[in-house]
This record gives structure tokens, sequence and C-alpha cells, in this order.
């Protein structure tokens, strides 16, 4: 049992009561240290009573409608505030040297170059001491073989059995310059696609097609006439994008990798009323090992919230 001006070894009530009383010395008000606290204004009083008489002096000189600090209290507030920061300061040097290293990612190139890239400025400034490795490729990682952290994908979801979190969704629209659209009279009028140049990413997702992405938004929209179509064929769509922003013909334009072009006007949709949902979206995929590391932790919920997500998803087990 502790005696009155004995307080050596703090037990969880005697933190709990000098928490109460901070809170309360900070606001000076019981009524407002409550509201922080969610508990009573007279079970607030009632902690520093028992605090006051443990400590063997008073905290606090109560007058009508008015709380100040006794100058015992004052002592102890400024000594529990400056503990407080130190604790503060000390937590985030912890958190600093844990979220530091390399975090060594791999992306579609298309996905990076339009989409992930010109986000990173974001990431480093909340987060310089982690080094980011970012390789890029239309190959699948192999994480037994290769060091990275993460995969970022466009296709269908792989079948269970490996680390997956989806990412986003697409949506599908023919993009290309302003001055293509005039010159080949393509404002509301699909059907003129057939005397147009198509700009194919043979590389969309694994096992696609050459022409795999106009195929499905022709077939969506009863659109006809493009297997003869002249046409140019890449391995990347951000190249196929490229081409049409340089009046090479029409891309099939990945809305979330060509948005800021079209709110540039490099690019147009001519058929804004013609957009389709893509079969595909962009997804991760983690290594086997486990748990994730927190500088991989700390990245996946940026990504998330990058992409739109108002929860960041949880690394799957």
């Amino acid at each position: 049992m502790t005696r009155p001006g004995q307080l050596t070894r703090l037990d969880s009530g005697q933190l709990a009561a000098l928490h109460t009383f901070e809170c309360a010395a900070r606001h000076l008000s019981f009524t407002l240290a409550a509201a922080e606290l969610c508990l009573t204004p007279s079970a607030v009083s009632h902690r520093i009573l028992k605090l006051e008489q443990q400590l063997g002096f008073r905290l606090f000189q109560r007058r009508p409608r008015q709380l100040q600090l006794s100058d015992e209290g004052r002592r102890l507030f400024m000594l529990l505030n400056d503990s407080l920061q130190r604790v503060g300061q000390e937590i985030d040097d912890i958190r600093r040297h844990e979220l530091s290293g390399t975090l060594t990612l791999f992306a579609r190139p298309s996905l990076a170059q339009c989409w992930l890239v010109p986000r990173l400025a974001d990431f480093g400034q909340r987060y310089p001491a982690i080094r980011l490795d970012l390789r890029t490729g239309n190959e699948e990682v192999d994480f037994r073989t290769q060091p990275v952290d993460l995969a970022l994908y466009y296709g269908a979801l792989p079948a269970a059995g490996q680390r997956v979190l989806p990412l986003m969704d697409e949506t599908l629209t023919p993009v290309c310059s302003p001055d293509y659209a005039r010159r080949q009279q393509l404002f509301e009028r699909p059907e003129q696609l057939r005397h147009c140049t198509l700009l194919h990413d043979a590389r969309a997702w694994p096992q696609a097609g050459h022409d795999a992405e106009w195929q499905a938004w022709a077939a969506q929209h009863g659109v006809t006439g493009l297997d003869d179509a002249p046409a140019m064929i890449f391995d990347r769509s951000d190249l196929a994008v490229t081409a049409a922003q340089h009046h090479a013909g029409v891309a099939m334009g990945r809305q979330r990798l060509v948005e800021q072009a079209l709110r540039q006007g490099s690019l147009v949709a001519p058929f804004p009323a013609l957009s389709s949902r893509a079969a595909q979206q962009y997804y991760l995929v983690l290594p086997e090992r486990s748990p994730p590391s927190p500088r991989l932790g700390v990245f996946l919920q940026w990504l998330m919230a990058q992409a739109g997500h108002a929860q960041p998803a949880a690394p799957p087990d």
C-alpha cells in the first residue's frame, strides 16, 4: 500500500492517474479532459484527488469556474510534458530506424512509367530513409531467385496459392492526338476507325494476342471492320500511347495510365460514351516469406492510398 507522499514504483492505475492529470493540466479543465479521455468530469476529479492523496500535495487550486495549477502541479506538469515529448521522439527514432533500407519493386513498364513513377516523390518525402529500387519488365518475377519485395502486375488475378492484393481496376477507351482526331473525323464516329492506324500493345497481359484489347473493346461496342485496318505493334502500352500523342494513330488507352495526358490535352478520347471496363486489373504479388518488413508495410499502405482505397488493405498472411 502506498503511503501519502510515496509514489516511486508506478503501477497501471497510477500511470492512468498521471495521464489524467496531464490532460487536465493541459486543458485547465476537468470537463475538457473528461471529453478527451471519454470519462465523466466526476471521474476525472476523483482520479486527481486520489493522485493528490498519494503524492501528498495539491496539484490544482480549485476556484469557482476556474482551475489553476499549484506550484507543485506546475512542476509536475512540466516534467510530465517533457518526458512525454522525449518518449515520442524516441518512438519516432525507432520507427525511422525500422523504416529504412532498400525496397526492391518490380512493375510492368507502362504501369511504372505512367502511374507509379509520377507519384514516387510523395513517398520519398514521407519516408526519406527508404531507398526504392524499381525494376520493370513483361516477365513474371521468380521470388525464389530474384531479390524482389513486391511485384505490380496487370492482368487476370492469379489462382489461389500466391500472396495477392488487388490494387485497382481499369477502363479502356481509344485515344489519339487532337490533330489526328480532326484529320480522321473521329469525334463520335467510331466507324472511321477502319481508316485509321491502330496502335497495339502486344504484351497487354500474359498470353494476350497482339490486338486483344482492341478486339475486346470492339466486340463490346459492336464496332466492326478493324481487322484490316493499318496497324503498328508495340510491346508496351505507354509506347503505343506515345505514338498516338505524336499523331501516328489511335491507341487503346487505359484510363489510369492516360488520364494526365487527357487532362493536359495531348490526347483526346474521341468516343467518350464508348468506354469499357477491362476484364483485367492491376494487382500486387508478395513473396511467400513472412512477415512483410515495416518498410514494405508502409509502402503497401501508401500504394493503396494512391490507388484510391479509403482503408489500406492489410498485407496477406
